[in-house]
């Protein structure tokens, strides 16, 4: 059988959710009996994710194979339970630098290199290779912007050299309603629709985005004015929450629809139970990037996942320069903390505050990249006496740089792709909460980091499992260098180097988020 593709495009405006309907379409014909893959195109010249500043553009989405992602493809693994890979994502500055760097080699003998063929061949290349029997591919923006033409283009192209049959387009967009006149105004998806259509695309199903459930008139004027068949045509309003989507669109039967579109067998299996009910565990991540909640996604949505709402972001900054009085009253609200990862100097101070808040307090924290190595200074500088103890990111002077850069980066200047990336095994030791909690001495977890536990010269301060020495930070994990610290006298104070919000899924969290808010939740019942 021919690989079929659905191409997600947005219309009218940015953020209406092509990600959450991709991904539910994903995770629904997966049900359904395909093999299914999915593709992000960002029509950005960044290479990729990794030097984009999280306020801006949320958070950077780690693969296995350390490829450094759009947070769309958190989407795509939360929801479909399939990992992503490096080839599950391209950019314009991939493309592009791919073609430049194949004109300086000569490869097309001569000749004038142009956006049509050699950009969108090249594009075409790309999703030719993913081996996959349904390919849904999401084009990044909305149309109409000057950067994703090039993208419309090549996959009109690569659908008439396939066979229009084996490709379907689905057109994610928005219809505002207007309490002035008290209509929903479907003019804004007319004309993107008709934008579409001058590039040589017809959409074969439109997905309408409101804020409340649409009228049937409207939904009519949609379909006649879009050139849609009415079935084909499917509102998707504001739910409760993300996860409630793929159920909306399997019950209105897009995978029936997808599969007379496509002409292929699905069957209408569809196991789906993300949580339901959430409880109100008052949970702070004390982080330091504010622009936009989608800094840390893959962390709310893990603790979303475990039936928790989801936690409230408190300003790094506000709990600097503060006494510990001070910063009790901002935090005994919470039942539990989260550090969060982040780079540079810039409301550390008040993160390591909230740690000595909680560990003081006996309140269950979890630290991620970042917060294990400001777990480590905080219990440096005041249980094991080492003042001023920091990080050589933060003071490259200290005196005691518990927190020193990977050795083999010293040498190396630039940003981009530097980091120790991606997937590695980690070894648990027995008699350790950690171990515990995953239940298995060998784990892999994913990785984004420069800077690590300096073992080399603070081994000291630290103690192992096999040594009864309360109050004192335990190493619970290790592979070539610190992975977890944890105090055994605490109910939960664990920091891990690596990131395990980034393999939480729909039914299986993160197995730190789970026991997290589980910790919280007995607690609460005492």
């Amino acid at each position: 059988m021919a690989q079929k593709y659905i191409i997600v495009s947005g219309g009218v405006l940015s953020g209406i959710g092509k990600g959450v309907v991709s991904s539910s379409i994903a995770r629904i014909m997966k049900e359904a009996g395909r093999k299914v893959s999915s593709l992000k195109i960002d029509p950005y010249l960044n290479v990729d994710a990794g030097t984009m500043n999280p306020n801006q553009h949320g958070e950077v989405f780690v693969t296995d194979d350390g490829y450094e992602a759009d947070l769309d493809l958190g989407h795509y693994e939360r929801f479909s339970g399939i990992n992503m890979k490096r080839c599950n994502n391209i950019t314009a500055g991939q493309i592009y630098k791919h073609v430049i760097e194949k004109e300086r080699e000569g490869m097309f003998l001569g000749g004038t290199v142009q956006m049509v063929p050699h950009v969108t061949n090249e594009v075409k290349n790309h999703i030719k290779s993913i081996d996959t029997d349904l390919l849904i591919i999401e084009i990044g923006g909305t149309v109409g912007d000057i950067e994703a033409e090039i993208f419309l283009e090549a996959v009109r192209e690569l659908s008439v050299e396939t066979g229009r049959e084996d490709f379907m387009f689905i057109h994610v967009t928005y219809v505002p309603f207007l309490k002035v006149t008290n209509e929903f105004k479907t003019k804004p998806t007319q004309q993107s629709i008709q934008t579409l259509r001058k590039i040589g695309i017809q959409p074969d199903m439109i997905v309408v985005r409101t804020e409340s459930e649409i009228d049937r008139q409207s939904m009519e004027k949609v379909s006649l004015f879009g050139g849609v068949a009415k079935e084909y045509v499917i509102n998707l309003p504001d739910l409760g929450n993300i996860y409630e989507v793929p159920e909306k669109l399997h019950n209105l039967n897009i995978h029936k629809l997808i599969s007379q579109k496509l002409r292929i067998d699905v069957s209408d299996e569809f196991s789906w139970n993300p949580p339901r009910v959430f409880d109100d565990l008052k949970i702070a991540l004390i982080g330091k990037y504010l622009g936009t909640d989608d800094a840390y996604k893959s962390i709310l949505e893990s603790i979303f996942l475990c039936g928790a709402r989801k936690p409230e972001l408190i300003d790094a900054e506000l709990l600097e320069d503060k006494s510990e009085d001070e910063v009790k009253r901002m935090l005994e609200q919470f039942k539990g903390i989260i550090i969060p990862g982040g780079f540079g100097k810039r409301g550390t101070e008040g993160k390591i505050n909230a740690i000595k808040y909680a560990r003081k307090n006996k309140v269950p924290i979890l630290g991620i990249c970042l917060g294990l190595q400001t777990m480590v200074i905080e219990y440096a500088r005041n249980v094991a006496g080492l003042e001023g103890a920091n990080s050589t990111e933060f003071d490259p002077d200290t005196k005691y740089p518990v927190i020193d850069i990977m050795e083999e980066q010293k040498k190396i200047l630039k940003l981009g792709g530097t980091m120790r990336l991606g997937s590695q095994e980690t070894r648990l030791f027995k008699n350790t909460k950690v171990y515990d909690i995953y239940g298995e001495e060998r784990i892999f977890e994913r990785h984004r980091h420069r800077f690590e536990v300096n073992m080399e010269r603070f081994a000291e301060i630290f103690t192992t499992a096999d040594k009864n020495e309360p109050g004192k930070l335990m190493v619970s994990g290790i592979s070539d260098f610190v992975e977890v610290v944890e105090l055994k006298d605490h109910p939960f104070f664990i920091g891990v180097q690596y990131h395990p919000e980034l393999k939480s899924k729909v039914g299986n969290p993160g197995p730190l988020f789970a026991a997290l808010v589980d910790t919280i939740r007995k607690m609460e019942k005492k």
